[in-house]
């Protein structure tokens, strides 16, 4: 394909992103479903070329960033307190269901080596990140539940990554060792820590000497993959040293970036994002051809493949029902020893996080990558996109009602202070400091205006906090009003510049402080 039908076809995809997008919130449809079977039916539009995706290109494109996101938005505070939990689903997990996933599979196929079926549990056993993130956006779900599915995805990638290339090397040379592989992980997953410290340490260092925004925020887009391409060129977990920087970044992004590159940058890096994860799941279905087309046709394709296709669906839905609930089990047992202070879930927190194990863009590159004459390889791409599919379409789109069926017990893991405690300390402490600048050197007040607003201010906002219930109503209808005028000064501000009485830069002045506050209203009402 020349390069610029090449361009032409990813404009085009991302045009058909927009609409699919956009169809997807006009039927009520999570998005990674619509986008998913919106790029499997282009696949087959006729004249359209066929899409052949490079597992290690797409790896590379679109994991570091997305693992960047969640890292950078995940709660560093609750991912430490369940650190065990996620651990027991990222690495646990991914080794048990591999090893049921291997055994059914050669029963299934006995003349499959086991080296074969244990790289076909390695792709499938791991939860993808990107399909993760675009259910649990919209669900809601208690914080618990929440950290353990949003930790288990940023980690549990590089448990399949190593499974899969001790697979497939086991596949090259008939020979397989348990211990090395074990070895193998902890060195790997080690050596990533380290390369992400360092390289975290570096762009705090690095923001804090640019001083311009736009550098600022280049800097950052391109962390996660530096990070991630040093951690592959050293031969250690890249994915490790991708999540170990961006949680690095989330925790300095709060004292070295300024309001104004928070601002920009959020959003900025908010597009691309949305961009990446809905290219994943087009490009996805666009690959549904190249599947099929291995495979004989889709009728060959099912009438062969489609019951151990299915079978292997259940084994990986039925392998995390056990390993969920057997780990629950355990907790329960050591509450009541007194061995730990850990509360196990309950029936209907197992069953939501057993149910929200949906596979996605690691699953198929894995099986992408298979290299060509492997034993199985028709069979194991079949299967990996069946189990994709099946994932997204069946748990992605019943994962709300699976949550209102749990009926899951209300949160009992509370902050110290609420949001408006938290917010009547900080302006208490913006009062006193105010109060210490508004005397000059001789004690004479030289900020009366700005001490009494301030002090008016403080006082307010620690009433507000006392008795929130009693001003919410009094509160939204006096930003409403300001939110009313912010609208008609734009529209006389649009007036002015239209009739010539105003250049240009004083429209984008004015307009961004009309913004700022208008911004400013709807976060206060929120």
């Amino acid at each position: 394909m020349e390069p610029t039908h090449l361009f032409e076809l990813v404009i085009a995809m991302f045009l058909a992103i927009i609409a699919l997008q956009y169809a997807a919130h006009r039927l009520g449809l999570p998005p990674s479903v619509a986008l998913l079977t919106g790029g499997a039916l282009l696949a087959f539009v006729p004249g359209l070329p066929a899409i052949s995706v490079d597992p290690e290109l797409v790896l590379v494109i679109f994991l570091p960033p997305l693992l960047m996101d969640g890292a950078w938005s995940i709660a560093l505070a609750r991912l430490r307190r369940h650190m065990i939990g996620i651990a027991s689903l990222a690495v646990g997990a991914v080794l048990f269901t591999c090893a049921v996933v291997a055994v059914v599979a050669h029963l299934l196929f006995p003349s499959l080596p086991w080296a074969a079926c244990a790289a076909l549990g390695a792709i499938v056993a791991p939860p993808d990140a990107v399909s993760a993130r675009a259910v649990l956006e919209r669900v809601r779900l208690p914080r618990r539940l929440q950290i353990l599915l949003e930790g288990e995805s940023l980690l549990n990638d590089a448990s399949g990554l190593v499974l899969f290339r001790f697979a497939v090397a086991a596949a090259a040379t008939g020979a397989f060792s348990a211990g090395e592989a074990v070895g193998s992980f902890f060195v790997l997953a080690l050596g990533g820590a380290i390369v992400g410290i360092v390289v975290g340490a570096a762009w705090v260092k690095l923001i804090r000497h640019l001083g311009d925004d736009y550098l600022i925020i280049a800097a950052t887009v391109l962390l996660g993959w530096v990070s991630y391409l040093l951690g592959e060129q050293l031969h250690v977990s890249g994915v490790i040293a991708t999540v170990t920087t961006g949680l690095i970044a989330s925790w300095h992004q709060h004292t070295v970036f300024s309001a104004a590159t928070r601002m920009r940058g959020t959003s900025f890096w908010a597009v691309m994002i949305f961009l990446m994860e809905a290219a994943v799941f087009t490009l996805i279905g666009l690959s549904l051809r190249d599947v099929v087309e291995r495979g004989g046709g889709l009728t060959i394709v099912i009438a062969k493949m489609g019951l151990p296709m299915l079978a292997i669906l259940v084994t990986l839905v039925v392998a995390r029902f056990a390993w969920v609930f057997a780990s629950d089990l355990v907790i329960r047992f050591c509450a009541a020893l007194g061995l730990t202070r850990a509360q196990p879930l309950g029936v209907g927190g197992a069953t939501v996080l057993s149910w929200a194990g949906v596979r996605g863009v690691v699953t198929l590159a894995l099986a992408l990558s298979l290299p060509e004459g492997f034993a199985g390889r028709d069979f194991i791409l079949a299967t990996a996109f069946a189990v994709i599919l099946g994932t997204v379409l069946v748990q992605g789109t019943t994962l709300g009602r699976m949550i209102a069926w749990a009926r899951l017990a209300p949160e009992t893991e509370r902050a110290r202070l609420t949001m408006s405690q938290a917010e009547a300390a900080m302006a208490q402490a913006q009062f006193g400091t105010v109060q210490n600048l508004a005397y000059d050197a001789e004690g004479k007040l030289i900020h009366p205006q700005l001490l009494e607003r301030y002090q008016r201010r403080a006082t307010a906002i620690v009433d507000y906090a006392e008795r929130t219930e009693h001003y919410i109503p009094v509160l939204h209808a006096h930003f409403d009003v300001v939110l009313e005028a912010v609208a008609t000064g734009r529209r006389e501000l649009i007036r002015l510049h239209r009739a010539g009485e105003i250049d240009d830069e004083t429209l984008r002045e004015l307009e961004r402080d009309l913004d700022l506050e208008e911004l400013s209203a709807i976060s206060a009402k929120a």
